[in-house]
Parts: structure tokens; sequence; C-alpha cells
């Protein structure tokens, strides 16, 4: 049993008055974890400290800060197992997942630290005797909400460039991951300033009162429902919303691809992680001539996968993070049988404890259904027939979210036509997964606004100043 505390101004134990949450193992049901609810009183303080700890955060050394996230990303690595264990036991991820989780929270870190020195503002020559140059700044007090499917991975990334840039951070885990957000946050603050990082823990109620503080930046990553109360917040506040919402990315299947390659990628995409991944496969537009042998292969490979206990060696489809997510996945897929879907695979809740669902292929689906028109969440993959390649970029595009999307193609027109069609922050050509290291991600529409990985990500961290640098009159310095 995880025993959660609280770290508030530099000091572990704070807080707690509002009561306990306790969370369960997923794939049984046992107490895992139990941790404080912050107060609305507590998370007044911890904003009122971390913004007396500004500034001399703030005045250290780029280089120092720097300096610092290597020792924090040296630390994560070292105890990687121990985190990674935790995220299995919180929320079902299979193991090997999980210590790929943390494996690309530590290559962020590092990342982050070498990029951060190195940015600079521009220089502006006006008269012959000025100058203007453009300073950037940290923007102080950084309140980061994470979530519960990759809660290191993506809390590294947020944290990371925040304390880079010289922010000091505010970090309150997702309710369903608090012992995962307590061991990464005593892990940091142990290579910190005191001060420097605090972790506020609770549900949704401790989020919305921190987001309602007079803070800096409100970060968020999770549901669209939350992402658009943060951006209220911040509208009445002033703090800059730094969002990455929910999606619903569609798959792109063209005539002409090699089915089996193509169901292979479905899978990994609508599978992965339980189908808990921001940018899983949503939804999939399969051309006509290929759908039958597509389905067929996709179907094989659902069954195929060996379900278990995250932790349980050779586990591909852990348990989802809780029954009540359970019910929402599960709601959606029997919504679409009842109006003329058709099950192919999985689809049924199985006996027994935990939150398992199997991985389900559902066939004649529409657009019009929640299972293709809204997030899901689950390890579900809704199947499109179309007849051709502008039918699908067409109903690809008709969706009120814009975080990503994959195409399978081996035309090259097609590919650019994708690309520049479709109405999301990320198009994906050949590979569900994947990308450049360091590379960026902006979100679109009911998905969010900013950037949320990539060295752009240290942009949205900073505020620029313009400074007029003039001569005085005598032309003397």
């Amino acid at each position: 049993m995880y025993r959660v505390e609280q770290l508030i101004g530099g000091v572990w134990g704070a807080g707690g008055d509002g009561g306990e949450l306790v969370v369960a193992d997923p794939a049984d049901g046992s107490p895992v974890s139990t941790a404080p609810v912050a107060t609305p009183d507590e998370v007044a303080k911890a904003v009122t400290a971390a913004r007396g700890a500004a500034p001399g955060w703030a005045g250290t050394a780029p280089a120092e800060r720097a300096a610092a996230l290597r020792r924090a990303a040296d630390a994560v690595e070292a105890a990687a197992e121990e985190l990674a264990q935790a995220t299995t036991a919180e929320m079902g991820k299979p193991l090997d997942d999980a210590r790929g989780g943390v494996a690309a929270g530590v290559g962020t870190l590092r990342q982050y630290a070498e990029l951060g020195p190195l940015r600079g503002g521009r220089t502006l020559h006006g008269a012959a005797d000025a100058l203007d140059f453009m300073l950037p700044e940290p923007r102080g007090v950084v309140a980061a909400i994470t979530p519960w499917n990759d809660p290191v991975a993506v809390s590294c990334g947020l944290l990371g460039a925040a304390l880079v840039t010289g922010n000091v951070v505010l970090h309150k885990p997702s309710e369903r991951t608090p012992a995962t957000g307590w061991l990464l946050a005593r892990t940091l603050d142990g290579v910190l300033p005191p001060g420097v990082l605090s972790l506020l823990t609770g549900g949704a109620e401790v989020g919305a009162a921190l987001a309602g503080q007079e803070v800096d930046v409100v970060a968020h990553v999770g549901s669209t429902a939350t992402g658009r109360a943060v951006a209220a917040a911040c509208a009445r506040t002033g703090a800059k919303a730094l969002l990455e919402n929910g999606g619903s990315d569609p798959l792109i299947v063209d005539a002409g691809v090699d089915p089996v390659w193509a169901a292979e990628q479905a899978a990994l995409g609508s599978f992965a992680n339980a189908g808990q991944i921001c940018v899983a496969v949503e939804r999939v537009y399969v051309h006509r001539d290929l759908a039958e042998d597509f389905v067929d292969l996709l179907v094989e490979r659902a069954g195929a996968l060996r379900v278990g206990p995250g932790r349980d060696p050779g586990t591909q489809l852990g348990p989802l993070v809780d029954r009540r997510h359970r019910d929402h996945v599960h709601g959606q897929v029997t919504a679409a049988v009842a109006e003329g879907a058709r099950l192919r695979a999985g689809g049924t809740l199985p006996d027994g404890p935990g939150a398992f669902y199997p991985a389900t292929v559902v066939t004649d689906c529409t657009d019009e259904m929640a299972l293709v028109r809204e997030e899901t969440f689950g390890p579900v993959a809704p199947v499109v027939v179309v007849d051709s390649f502008s039918e699908a970029l067409k109903r690809a595009a008709r969706s009120p979210y814009g975080l990503g999307a994959t195409v399978l193609t081996g035309s090259m027109s097609h590919a650019r036509r994708a690309a520049r069609e479709l109405p999301v922050g990320t198009v994906k050509i050949n590979a569900v997964f994947g990308g450049a290291p360091g590379g960026a991600a902006q979100p679109r529409r009911g998905s969010g606004q900013g950037f949320g990985y990539g060295p752009e990500l240290l942009d949205e961290m900073t505020a620029t100043k313009v400074v007029h640098l003039a001569a005085p009159a005598d032309g003397h310095w």
C-alpha cells in the first residue's frame, strides 16, 4: 500500500485536512494507494509559497537549472522500476509499457536540460544608435494537472519544460495515479531547491481550485470537458491555458495497401494500453477493396492478444483504469450495436474481478454513432467502409476534435493531400505511433490549444519582454 503525502512550500506531509481517497488495483479491486485531499485553503497556501519561491528560481542561471534537470533525469532513471510498478498497480498498464513510459519521461527531461540554456531572443536594429532585443522570461507559477494514462511521461514533459525555463511548479497528478505522482515528485524534490516543486493531491475539486488560483500558467492534459473548464477558469484569472484535451483520431486505410500490415497498425493503434492513449486510433475508415480481408485480420489480432493483469509477464492487454470507465466504453459499444453496428470481436463484459474489457472490433458503423463521433478511450476499433480516398478524408475530418490522424497509403499524392486537408495537429503517414525525438504537437478545436511537446513547449512556458535600448541625448553611454 502506497501512502501518499503532499509537498507544500518545501514541506512533506503538509495539509490533507480534506479527507482521503483510496485507489484500487483495476485488475482485482484491491486497495493500492491512499492520498490526502487538499482543501481550497491548502491550495491557496501552496500557491502563495510557490509565488515566494519563484524569484529565486527565475534568477538562477539557465545552466544551473539545466544541471538540476540532468540530475532529475538521473534520479528518475534510478527510480524507474518503482515508478513503473506503481503505474501498473494504480491504472493497470502492462509493466513493460509502464517501463517504456518512464524511459520516455527520462528522455524528455534530458532533452529539455540540453535545450533550455540554448534559448535566446531576437535582436532588432532600428536607428543607428539604438537596438531592440526580445528577452524570454519565466512566466512564474505553473499549475500542471496531469492524467493517469501515461503519468510519468506526460508529467516529465510539463514539469521539465516549466522548470528548465525558470518557473516553479504546482503539480496535481490524477486522482487515479496519486502514488505515481508522489513517487515522481519525491524523486525530483531530492535534486531541486526547496519550494520549486509542490505536490497537491485529490480529485477534480482540487484541480478546479488550483486552476482558479492566481497562477500564471495552467497546463492540463485530460478530457475535453475538464480542459474547457480550465480554459474558463483561466479566462477569469488571466492565466495562460495550455491544453491537450481529448481526441477521436481517425485511421484511413487506402486502397492498394497490404491488409496484413494495415491490420497490424490498426490493432496497435486501437488496443495498445487498452486504447487508453490520447492519440489512440478511435475510428477506422477502410477502402472497400480490402475491407473484408482487413476486418478478418483485425479480428484475428484482437483475439490473439494476451489478456491479464499488467503485472503479469507477457500481458498485452491489461484492464481499463476502473469499472466506471469500463461502463463508459461498454455503453458506447452496446449503443452502436443497438443502432445497427455489428460486433465482430469482443464487446462483452467478462466475468470476474477487475475492470477488464476485451479487444473489440465493430463493423457497419456510421459517423452518427457515439462510438465514432466521441472519444471512447478503450480497446475498441469501429470500422467504417468507404468507396474512395476522398470520402475517407471528408469523413475523417468531420469531427469536433483535432488531435491527430493516421493515413496508410502507398500514394505520395494521397499522403500530401492528407497532410494538407486533415484539420488536426499531427498527421502520421504509414505509422500509427512514433515520430522524431523532440517532435512537437499542437492540438486544435476540441482537442486543446498550445504546444504540448517538443522545443516549442519551452516557448509556451515563457513570456517575451521587448527591450528598446537607445543612446542618451549626448550620444555617450
